[in-house]
């Protein structure tokens, strides 16, 4: 395990990632998801502009990484990002985590999403941004890394596909729900 990720488990109030954010190049959220509570529809949309705001006004050619101003997750924060055809890939994250290593993780994430839907496109973000949850959750949940390991990754994903589609078989069109609970083995008390 990492120093970063002994150091966030010791701890288990503070996450080591606040959020991930992608958004497109208009500002438009595909994705958002905040390990770090922003409470209110406004202050989320707040955070978003704001990220999309600091990521959006750097050239490419500046580094990947600033120290961002995002008051709802205090002082100390990184935006840690990747600039990928139309779509900005955002981690926020505390100050102590290594720039390098966030900068990997998005890689991770991007690769896996590349594998996932061969040549991942915004549209895909859009129509199967359940895939797309899934895929994040194997690599962090509640803020913290579970997993880099790109096969591992693919390998649960797989399963997971695997297990939909076994669990489908089982059930007909026009079965009822007490059919279909007793199918899966749920019986009549699901």
């Amino acid at each position: 395990r990492t120093p970063q990720l002994l150091r966030a488990q010791s701890t288990p109030s503070s996450n080591m990632i606040k959020g991930i954010v992608i958004v497109n190049n208009s500002g438009k959220p595909r994705l958002v998801k905040f390990y770090q509570n922003v409470f209110g529809e406004n202050r989320q949309q707040s955070v978003i502009r704001r990220i999309f705001q600091q990521v959006s006004t750097r050239p490419d050619s500046f580094c990947n990484y600033l120290e961002g101003s995002v008051p709802e997750w205090g002082e100390n924060i990184k935006l840690i990002y990747r600039h990928y055809a139309t779509l900005y890939f955002v981690f926020a994250v505390d100050a102590q985590e290594s720039d390098l290593g966030i900068l990997d993780l998005i890689q991770v994430f991007v690769e896996a999403l590349d594998k996932r839907f061969e040549n991942v496109c915004e549209l895909d973000l859009i129509f199967h941004s359940d895939r797309v949850h899934y895929i994040l959750d194997e690599i962090v949940m509640g803020g913290m890394v579970l997993e880099t390991n790109i096969n591992a990754i693919l390998q649960a994903i797989n399963d997971q596909e695997r297990m939909h589609r076994d669990s489908m078989k089982k059930v007909g069109p026009s079965d009822s729900v007490d059919a279909i609970s007793t199918k899966l083995g749920a019986g009549r008390n699901w």
